[in-house]
């Protein structure tokens, strides 16, 4: 009877050795359930946060690109309005004109050269078409004299000067390539404006000329400072960021971007966004890889900046953050199996 009574009593022990166990282990399993299911949701937050983060850098970078061009581009315009006002109240002889041309030319080392297009016979001692172009030489630096043509070339019929004469008010041309055979050959925009007599009437159209070559060393020294700004990498990893900045015509293509890198955009929302000056961020395929690619206009100007960001750019923070997170999973995991088999 005894013994019965000890085997029920050791039997009772075992099933609730067993139940205890079954407890512990649900419970382990559920903090293990629960500890996934943070740890999940912390990395989750961290994309979100690093993304955030990444895209508010490089909207930063953007918009310092941006305020940089404008600034230099409204340097220009109004260095060009100088000399310009300079030519219309010097009407008077073909030399007034020249010299009024030469007179502020050390105003702005970043402006090619500074012409003016006369009307047909308006000096008619010099011939029908003139056209003085005052330009810096490639040699020393120093700006050289030149009559645009044979002085029997119509460029009244140019499109340039056929457009200004239109909208008979300043503004830029779209990029557009020169020859000559000279060291004036290259790819330029030009500042039109057209200037009109005592009289109201038309008597020239005045340019200032800027190389395409200036923009693309311009867009050199944007990205370079961006990528040495100590405070605005801080916590990048130690690799160079890779990203580069180009400008863009309203319609998508490409005026100046470093050598070897360009971009197209023939996203028709896109071209909407560039042409309404709007801002905005697009995935995109460049050269056969995926980039990001951040938008925006150029201030007092039809261009827009972007910025093309390398999609392996973006996720290196958030890989670094999802390998340290599953580092802490699986230590977690290992306790918790170490305590179940306790």
């Amino acid at each position: 009877m005894y013994s019965k009574i000890v085997n029920l009593v050791i039997i009772m022990e075992r099933a609730t050795v067993r139940k205890n166990s079954k407890t512990k282990r649900f419970v382990m399993l559920t903090v293990a359930a629960m500890m996934l299911v943070m740890l999940g949701l912390t990395f989750l937050i961290c994309c979100y946060t690093l993304k955030a983060e990444s895209h508010v850098r490089y909207v930063s970078i953007l918009n310092v690109a941006s305020e940089r061009i404008a600034k230099t581009i409204r340097g220009m315009e109004m260095s060009a309005k100088n000399i310009f006002d300079e030519v219309q109240q010097h009407l008077d002889s073909p030399d007034a004109v020249i010299a009024a041309l030469k007179s502020k030319t050390s105003q702005n080392p970043d402006i090619k050269g500074y012409f003016a297009a006369f009307e047909p016979n308006y000096f008619p001692q010099r011939s029908k078409f003139f056209q003085p172009y005052i330009y810096k030489g490639e040699n020393n630096g120093q700006y050289v004299e030149s009559q645009v043509g044979s002085g029997e070339e119509d460029y009244t019929k140019s499109e340039l000067y056929m457009l200004a004469k239109k909208q008979g008010k300043s503004f830029w041309s779209d990029p557009y390539y020169y020859y000559d055979g000279s060291d004036l050959s290259g790819h330029y925009c030009s500042f039109m404006t057209p200037i009109y007599d005592a009289e109201g009437k038309l008597a020239c159209i005045c340019g200032a000329d800027m190389t395409c070559e200036w923009l693309t060393k311009e867009l050199k020294q944007i990205d370079y400072a961006s990528k040495q700004n100590d405070l605005l990498n801080r916590f990048l990893p130690d690799k160079e960021p890779d990203f580069y900045t180009v400008v863009m015509n309203n319609d998508g293509t490409c005026i100046a971007h470093p050598e070897g890198k360009g971009l197209l955009v023939k996203d028709k929302e896109v071209i909407n966004d560039l042409k309404q000056r709007k801002n905005g961020m697009v995935e995109m395929i460049v050269s056969g890889k995926p980039v990001t690619v951040y938008y925006g206009p150029v201030t007092y100007h039809n261009w827009s900046v972007a910025v093309v960001v390398p999609a392996e750019e973006t996720p290196q923070p958030v890989i670094l953050a999802g390998l340290m997170l599953l580092v802490v999973a699986v230590l977690g995991m290992i306790v918790i199996y170490k305590l179940v088999k306790i």
